[in-house]
């Protein structure tokens, strides 16, 4: 069952881009070391169900972890979701949504969550939640700073 206290909120952020280049900052997969402090590696097809093979940064430290993933939803300029799924190896479970929202033509808002979920939830809230939160807070920083410089940059090329 799943508890209000295992959900990891990140800050939200307002985007001086449109909800598209957000989406396509979030969606383009191999370019992620360049802007991504948290996940610098992700691999994907973007197809539903299909395995996402991430590198994850643990904030503060050099340290990168693979975290596998299946992708759960793709719902174009509003929604990315990715969940863990126990094994009989590691019964950690995880729903991650990363919310995206036109709130004008060239406005955004992002946030993202993760939901601990199955046997282990108590623990890995206890154990992980804080470095995910920090972690969380700066891909929103991150995206934003992305779409952002993208948006610029565009902009600048229609002139």
């Amino acid at each position: 069952m799943a508890k209000a206290e295992n959900l990891v909120t990140s800050i939200t952020v307002e985007i001086e881009a449109p909800a598209s280049l957000v989406w396509e900052v979030l969606t383009d997969f191999p370019r992620y070391a360049a802007w991504n402090t948290f996940c610098p590696g992700l691999e994907t097809s973007g197809r539903l169900g299909d395995l996402v093979c991430m590198q994850v940064r643990i904030p503060g430290t050099q340290q990168v972890i693979p975290v596998n993933e299946y992708l759960i939803a793709w719902e174009p300029e509003r929604l990315l979701s990715w969940e863990q799924r126990p094994t009989d190896d590691n019964k950690d479970a995880a729903r991650r949504d990363q919310y995206v929202e036109a709130i004008g033509r060239n406005r955004t808002r992002y946030f993202t969550t993760d939901l601990f979920l199955g046997l282990n939830a108590d623990t890995i809230m206890r154990e992980h939640g804080g470095w995910v939160k920090q972690g969380f807070d700066q891909v929103a920083r991150d995206v934003k700073a992305r779409a952002e410089a993208l948006h610029i940059q565009r902009q600048a090329g229609q002139r």
